[in-house]
């Protein structure tokens, strides 16, 4: 596990010594500290989240539940919400709440490099699941951070109309535990998660079982996303309860104040403020700029700002939706990655999900570790990710990628998937039942085109080697992630 260590005298500073000044000051309202209970041992005995299913131990990590209970407040605003998100809000109803957080830690001290990552937890498929957890864990763990998976939504704990998952819902699952759990409703969910983060910090002796935090960042994935891009422009100037923040396929729009719903309908548009005070990534593939409509809110880079655009990815793939799950990070989930291309996933989970196409293989779990380190750099060291090129639009309809000869995107952050191609991978062009339109698609080559593009498994071999390399020195791929994408490559029996 790699450990960073940071100089005393930079742990001294502020991130605002790293930064230039915002160009507007924001009230600062007070964000009430929770009770903090736990951990939690009742019912079943079992953490019940959508995250990882290997015993944490493995790694160095161990697992605790808490409940976090208070008194949250909603938030209104008495001015129309513009879409350059400079939104000003204050509170408006407050009412009791208990929620859970789940925590994944290291177990020795000496491991911990000081960091939280805290996850507003996924609840689009009925359940709450951590999909940031899910897909950037092996960075996440690499670098010695901790993992807060916070229940923000009401969802996540009583469910709602998807029956297939409705098992997993937290009361449903294990009502002897999450009984005592009560939710107002996702108005609140805003000021619940400044309140855990606040925990985070001031509480760190429970939550962080001793360990003590240095840096808390916020972070969520897909409907997480859009609801953390509210949070950016309506609460996070007055509150000043995280670091940064990493938005993981966000959407072209934000989530409405009053929790009805995933999208403001009176707002299709909505960019991230330019005058916070701290850093924002957002990670963006083919399937959310286009289904998702990210294209529309497109921003130029600043110097708190900055957006990634991934080519050959799509929301969710055959990594996240069944790989990520098990992945220790030993190089043996790597090579199954890979055969993917090759031998294809079309229903990721059968009599569930059913697509009309093979889904997605790209390479979006390893930029988002990069993602995650680009992160994490940014907010202790005050060093900006490096930027992205955009994904190129077609003259004709600029609602679709140009491609390459291949089929491939153009443009935006390039990997040995797209550089050195066995397939065509896409982020569109998918059907079928549940969220399968976000599940993008791949089209493996035939015998003869690998023939064409790669005499040898010698010559494919060096081709994604170079263009593995290029990434690395891009800062898109990690170093200890290009060993184990060179290894599976290389095992491989394309061109033999």
């Amino acid at each position: 596990m790699k450990r960073v260590v940071i100089i005393i005298g930079v742990v001294a500073l502020s991130l605002a010594t790293f930064l230039p000044p915002a160009t507007a000051a924001s009230p600062q309202i007070t964000v009430p500290i929770p009770t903090v209970e736990g951990p939690i041992t009742t019912g079943n005995g079992k953490i019940v989240v959508q995250s990882s299913n290997f015993d944490l131990a493995t790694v160095g990590y161990e697992q605790a539940e808490y409940f976090v209970s208070g008194t949250a407040r909603s938030y209104a605003s008495t001015t129309t919400l513009t879409a350059d998100g400079k939104w000003t809000v204050s509170p408006e109803k407050s009412t009791v709440y208990t929620t859970r957080i789940v925590v994944y830690r290291p177990i020795d001290p000496k491991e911990f490099n000081g960091t939280v990552m805290v996850e507003w937890l996924n609840v689009t498929g009925g359940l709450d699941a951590g999909a940031d957890w899910t897909v950037g864990h092996v960075e996440q763990i690499r670098e010695g951070m901790a993992w807060v998976g916070v229940t923000a939504q009401k969802l996540g704990i009583v469910g709602g109309t998807n029956k297939l998952v409705a098992s997993q819902v937290l009361q449903n699952a294990d009502p002897v535990r999450y009984g005592p759990l009560e939710h107002p409703g996702d108005a609140f969910s805003y000021d619940i998660f400044s309140q855990v983060g606040a925990a985070v910090r001031n509480s760190a002796g429970t939550v962080l079982g001793g360990l003590q935090p240095r840096y808390v960042i916020g972070v969520g994935e897909s409907q997480s996303a859009i609801y953390l891009t509210t949070y950016l422009d309506a609460i996070a100037p007055t509150t000043h309860v995280y670091d940064g923040y990493l938005l993981h396929g966000r959407a072209g729009s934000a989530a409405p104040l009053d929790g009805a719903g995933i999208f403001d309908p009176d707002l299709p548009v909505v960019r991230i403020r330019t005058d916070l005070d701290v850093p924002v990534l957002m990670f963006e593939t083919e399937s959310d700029l286009i289904n998702l409509n990210y294209l529309a809110a497109r921003q130029p880079d600043t110097a708190r700002v900055r957006e990634w655009e991934v080519a050959g990815t799509s929301h969710y793939d055959t990594y996240g939706l069944g790989l990520g799950q098990k992945d220790v990070g030993d190089g043996t989930t790597d090579v199954a990655f890979f055969q993917t291309m090759i031998s294809t996933v079309q229903s990721p989970y059968p009599g569930i999900v059913e697509c009309d196409a093979p889904i997605n293989a790209g390479p979006h779990t390893y930029v988002l570790r990069a993602a995650v380190a680009a992160m994490h750099r940014w907010v202790t060291r005050g060093t900006p990710p490096p930027r992205s090129p955009r994904l190129r639009r077609t003259t004709a309809d600029v609602s679709t990628f140009a491609v390459d000869v291949d089929g491939n995107a153009l443009g935006g952050i390039r990997t040995s998937y797209v550089d050195a191609p066995i397939a065509t991978l896409s982020g569109t062009g998918q059907s079928g039942n549940s969220f399968c339109f976000l599940f993008g698609t791949t089209t493996p080559f035939d015998s003869a085109k690998l023939a064409s593009l790669y005499p040898s498994h010698a010559a494919f071999v060096k081709a994604w080697n170079a263009a593995t390399d290029k990434a690395v020195k891009a800062g898109f791929i990690l170093p200890a992630d290009a060993t184990n994408i060179k290894a599976a490559a290389a095992q491989s029996s394309i061109s033999n």
